[in-house]
């Protein structure tokens, strides 16, 4: 079965930091690319970002210098650290892995298996 559980989300102030955490299980991790996504209410899901198998990163412009993604093959997890967070970041995250290994995306449609989500709210 698989399954991609997020975890580490809840409520923080604006300035404040969280670190999301997606642990997978029953699936091929060390050879896939994992993605970090968001949605806000009202709003379509958005690419945040991304870590290929062999650790290179990518960002949304939005998140980039205050987000770092981050993978750990060893325990099937890869991490999204979230600092500086603002009102704007609030949404549910969701992570992802790529459809096909070796590769890594900001589009939706090339991630196939995902995560139930995990809600941030950030205060002002």
């Amino acid at each position: 079965q698989v399954q991609l559980v997020e975890s580490g989300g809840g409520l923080v102030q604006a300035g404040g930091s969280l670190r999301l955490s997606c642990a997978a299980s029953g699936v091929d991790f060390s050879s896939y690319g994992m993605g970090w996504f968001r949605q806000a209410p009202g709003k379509e899901r958005e690419f945040v970002a991304t870590v290929t198998w062999t650790g290179i990163t990518l960002y949304a412009d939005s998140v980039k210098g205050r987000f770092t993604i981050s993978r750990d093959n060893i325990k099937n997890t890869v991490y999204l650290q979230m600092n500086s967070l603002k009102p704007e970041d609030t949404a549910v995250y969701y992570c992802a892995r790529s459809r096909t290994p070796y590769s890594a995306s900001i589009r939706r449609i090339d991630y196939d298996y995902w995560g139930q989500g995990i809600q941030v709210i950030v205060s002002s």
